[in-house]
């Protein structure tokens, strides 16, 4: 209950935002006109500011207005980590922040997030018109995988808002490029849910029916109350059997657990790990531990490496090996 409850703060809900900013502008206009009650209502108007970049990450107005609380209680600090914030929902190394560590973020703060919200906008309709004005899209396009090709994905928002981007680029008829940087992207955070179902539909479209299953089963791993791969399942064998042709069934073991395989290969070039992590397992528990998937499982999972061992937890599960559901269920929990 208190992930799904933190998950929900971590999606956009535009109204809240709206209303919180609204109530952090109105205290901080009360602030300037009474001066006796200048900290008391620039607090709640830094607390209302906060609430609205957590209901609603996505809009730009609500990330300038802490900026601006921060400026004028002259919070230097709290800047800079607002801003370190912005690049880890852009997708950027956050340690690029260190070679600001001699500028005084309160005269530059604004416009160093003014120049990254220029460059990269938050709104995946302004960001895609960005290449539709460009001279060649095709080359824009092609530094942008460049570039998702190499920056961490990992936080849930990061996720969000590259891939309502995808999304644009798929409707831009540029299908393949989303189908690569979406796997991509679900290879550092598997609970995306949304982007599977998208991706699902594509490869529906696409005719590729045992990957649409595979990501309408993800779906329905992690949302089980959407029964979107047994209606794919009805979908389909009905639109066969209506035709007279041979009824399609579910991928077999070995489709499923090569498409698992996949992107357990993508999960791990693109894995933090530096080094293999030597397990170490105490003698009473030799013969529990003692299968080399369950060790492998417990040392992904003791290192932070969530998303391997999600989808080697998923690929094991696929293989009829029933122990490894537990380990399915710990990987999520852990996202």
């Amino acid at each position: 209950m208190v992930g799904d409850s933190a998950d929900l703060l971590q999606h956009p809900r535009r109204n809240l935002g709206n209303r919180y900013r609204s109530q952090a502008q109105k205290f901080a206009r009360l602030a300037s006109k009474d001066p006796d009650r200048f900290d008391e209502n620039m607090a709640w108007a830094e607390q209302n500011a906060r609430q609205a970049l957590l209901h609603d990450f996505t809009d730009e107005r609500n990330w300038r207005c802490l900026a601006d609380i921060k400026v004028v209680v002259q919070d230097g600090q709290g800047l800079c980590a607002v801003l370190e914030d912005v690049f880890i929902i852009l997708g950027r190394d956050a340690e690029q922040i260190d070679q600001l560590k001699d500028v005084n973020f309160l005269l530059v703060g604004l416009e160093l997030l003014e120049a990254a919200f220029s460059r990269d906008p938050l709104d995946p309709d302004t960001w895609w018109s960005t290449f539709l004005e460009a001279d060649s899209i095709e080359n824009d396009l092609n530094d942008f995988a460049q570039r998702c090709r190499r920056l961490d994905f990992s936080d849930q928002r990061a996720n969000i808002v590259y891939g309502r981007r995808l999304e644009r680029i798929r409707t831009g008829g540029h299908e393949n490029l989303f189908i690569e940087l979406a796997r991509h992207l679900l290879a550092h955070r598997p609970n995306n849910h949304e982007l599977w179902m998208e991706l699902g539909r594509l490869y529906e479209r696409r005719e590729e029916m045992d990957e649409a299953w595979s990501c309408y089963d993800h779906v329905q791993q992690l949302q089980p109350h959407q029964t979107v791969r047994d209606s794919f399942l009805e979908r389909i064998t009905g639109r066969l059997m209506g035709e007279e042709e041979k009824p399609w069934t579910a991928p077999s073991i070995e489709k499923r657990s090569q498409f698992l395989e996949q992107m357990l290969q993508l999960s791990q070039r693109i894995s933090s790990m530096e080094q293999e992590v030597e397990a170490t397992i105490p003698v009473e528990d030799e013969l529990i531990s003692s299968h080399p998937d369950l060790e492998r499982l417990q040392s992904l999972m003791d290192a932070g490496d969530v998303s391997e061992a999600f989808f080697l937890a998923r690929r094991l599960v696929s293989q009829g090996e029933e122990w490894a559901e537990e380990w399915v269920a710990k990987a999520k929990d852990a996202f």
